[in-house]
């Protein structure tokens, strides 16, 4: 297999991200589907769907709509006997629909807690737990290494929550086909940083260098940076920034020699931008993201085992 056809999955589907999320905003407008404002709730994902879980939650308690958690579904605290854990709507994120930890959390709450499902397969069985689904059928993907499908969730989401995303989708238009440096061809490490809503990015970048190119990588919140993780900033290596910079972030990166990242693109067009740096690398190196090491579309647990 050539290096240019390695990925091309991966490649089809990042690189129509700004038509698609435009599509996704046309339709967040016309439903109400996710639940009202005020509503106490819960998202759970797995996976690349947890880190949208997280951005989601943070955007929606931010923009005052009410209280609301993300968690890993094999970690939801959900319908437990503590007031705190009880929610009024829970929304569900899964790609494919199949997720065993998704359907069973799903199965459990059906008809005692409203649940609404995010899902790219219309056809698969979360459609009959759940009692809401967001089809978004043409967002799903035949990469295993996901991009689309994701962003476009939250795209969804946010703008349900009245937020504008038109400069994410003008942003896209050019990250999604930018070269990418050698420096970042070459880079031996990747850290990826966010405040705010822009966490769950940083850790989804995190999440897509791991998955297709085998690399190290680490993602935190941004003011946690300095607490630690800095020490391995060093010339080579890479501090990629979502969002807001906290002040004097970059004095403190300067000394390190790492190379620094922090524009003032649309954070979700950055990470647009990542997903293309990331297929490349993968590439350079023979790795196939569309069949990446280890993993499959979806996590399905056999019972009996």
């Amino acid at each position: 297999m050539s290096e240019n056809t390695l990925g091309a999955f991966m490649e089809e589907e990042l690189v129509s991200q700004p038509e698609v999320w435009q599509r996704a905003v046309k339709q967040a407008r016309t439903e109400q589907l996710l639940p009202a404002d005020g509503k106490r709730i819960a998202v759970i994902g797995c996976g690349t769907s947890w880190f949208m879980a997280q951005s989601y939650a943070a955007a929606r308690e931010s923009a005052g709509k009410g209280v609301t958690d993300a968690f890993a579904a094999s970690e939801a605290f959900l319908n437990s006997n503590s007031a705190d854990r009880q929610y009024d709507a829970v929304v569900a994120i899964t790609r494919s629909g199949t997720t065993t930890e998704v359907l069973e959390i799903l199965a459990e709450l059906k008809g005692i807690v409203p649940t609404v499902a995010i899902i790219g397969d219309t056809s698969s069985p979360i459609v009959d737990l759940a009692d809401a689904v967001v089809g978004l059928h043409y967002a799903d993907e035949r990469s295993v290494v996901q991009t689309r499908f994701a962003t476009t969730a939250l795209v969804y989401m946010l703008t349900s929550l009245g937020i504008d995303v038109q400069q994410a989708i003008e942003d896209a238009r050019d990250a999604v086909t930018a070269e990418v440096s050698r420096e970042l061809l070459d880079a031996e490490q990747f850290t990826f940083l966010g405040t705010g809503w822009t966490v769950g990015l940083a850790h989804e970048a995190g999440l897509k260098m791991r998955e297709a190119v085998q690399g190290w990588t680490e993602s935190y919140p941004a003011m946690e940076y300095r607490h630690g993780p800095i020490s391995i900033a060093a010339p080579g290596r890479v501090t990629w920034l979502f969002g807001t910079q906290p002040e004097g972030l970059d004095s403190d990166m300067a000394v390190t020699g790492a190379l620094y990242i922090h524009t003032d693109k649309h954070p979700l067009a950055e990470l647009a931008r990542v997903h293309k740096v990331t297929l490349e690398r993968a590439r350079v190196r023979g790795l196939n993201p569309d069949l990446p090491r280890n993993l499959t579309r979806s996590v399905i647990l056999d019972a009996s085992a």
